[in-house]
């Protein structure tokens, strides 16, 4: 009687096992060149800077349209971080300054921008100020990695 031995074909345990090991390598790899945490920080900045012109734009045609005058309540200061005023949410009642004349009617904005992280139900999270020189500020005091983002004119 002759015996036929069939030769068994798969992968061994330790072949499955190595192979899970390296994909494990590569994905650990991969995802500290990526960096989720960094991404969704300088995104969150790049919202920031362009939240931060808007309002200064928006500031700046209400000057325009009204002879140089400006929103009432904007401080003088001489840092924005240090010595402005933060920017009250559109029909709320906060400690900061009220620039509620710019989304009158939709003409300068449609609401006011609001910070992706430092935003609260009453504040947008963004401060205003008047320098000495009589310049607008506009700044983002609490952004990713303490990047300085502040807008002046």
């Amino acid at each position: 009687m002759r015996q036929f031995y069939t030769k068994q074909t798969g992968f061994t345990l330790i072949e499955i096992l190595l192979v899970i090991g390296l994909i494990a390598i590569l994905a650990a790899i991969v995802i500290v060149a990526v960096n989720p945490a960094r991404q969704i920080g300088l995104a969150q900045n790049t919202q920031r800077r362009s939240d931060v012109k808007a309002i200064l734009d928006a500031i700046g045609q209400y000057s325009i349209d009204n002879t140089g005058s400006l929103p009432s309540g904007i401080p003088v200061g001489t840092t924005c971080e240090d010595d402005g005023s933060v920017i009250c949410k559109a029909d709320s009642e906060c400690e900061g300054v009220s620039l509620d004349v710019l989304v009158s009617q939709r003409k300068y904005l449609t609401d006011l921008p609001a910070d992706p992280t430092a935003a609260t139900s009453l504040e947008t999270g963004y401060y205003v100020m008047k320098n000495s020189y009589g310049r607008v500020v506009v700044c983002a005091p609490t952004t990713y990695n303490s990047e300085s983002i502040s807008v002046s004119r």
